[in-house]
């Protein structure tokens, strides 16, 4: 069985979409990690939540457009009901007041329908493992949109904050900046996943940052 966090417990997801064929499609994507069960599946927000108070899931991923309850106000009333289960938010749309809503209720990740299958069981498995998952685009997009206005004034006590990183740190961090995952950013610097995962780990720390979107958002700040 596979590990949530290296426990060698299995990861345990109610879906959550209105279309029938999409949640077929996530499930296969998702059983096809055999340390995945998909323990339920809901037609809209309330039963999402109500399948999540049953079930008792590690992870819930939620449509955004749902009848009777949308995603995010489902996602509202799980963090209350199951505050255990964490959300990952789906959606076709890429606006980011949808990403900044998500995070802001509490949200441990929001994902692009189109992502690459691997990006989607990779997103579950951080998300159970307790990491917060953005996908590259989302993540530039709240880059940008939260980047805009008061630049200035970010600007300079960003620069001091990130002049404590050693070269390499803030060539990690500049990746992150453009929204890139762990092993793109390994590609880019010709390092491997895990080792860009700690100076993330280390960046992290360093700059007092809870996230790798908020590590982001200094580092576009900081003009890296």
């Amino acid at each position: 069985m596979g590990a949530v966090g290296g426990t060698g417990r299995t990861v345990r997801v109610v879906i959550a979409d209105d279309e029938p064929l999409i949640r077929a499609g996530i499930r296969m994507i998702l059983t096809s990690d055999p340390g995945i069960e998909v323990v339920a599946e809901a037609g809209n927000g309330r039963e999402a939540v109500d399948l999540a108070r049953s079930h008792q899931p590690d992870v819930v991923l939620l449509d955004i457009q749902m009848p009777v309850l949308d995603g995010l106000t489902a996602l509202g009333e799980l963090r209350r009901a199951v505050p255990s289960a964490r959300a990952l938010i789906l959606t076709t749309f890429g606006e980011k007041e949808n990403v900044l809503r998500a995070l802001s209720q509490g949200g441990a990740g929001f994902l692009l329908k189109d992502s690459a299958p691997g990006e989607l069981i990779g997103a579950v498995r951080a998300a159970a493992a307790g990491d917060a998952y953005l996908s590259p685009a989302a993540t530039r997009h709240v880059v940008d949109q939260l980047a805009s206005g008061k630049a200035a004034a970010r600007g300079e006590e960003a620069r001091r904050r990130v002049a404590e990183l050693s070269e390499r740190e803030r060539g990690v961090l500049a990746l992150l900046g453009e929204g890139l995952s762990n092993a793109d950013a390994g590609r880019r610097l010709h390092m491997s996943e895990a080792t860009v995962k700690t100076y993330v780990s280390r960046i992290l720390a360093k700059l007092e940052c809870d996230n790798r979107v908020q590590a982001a958002l200094l580092a576009r700040d900081a003009g890296l």
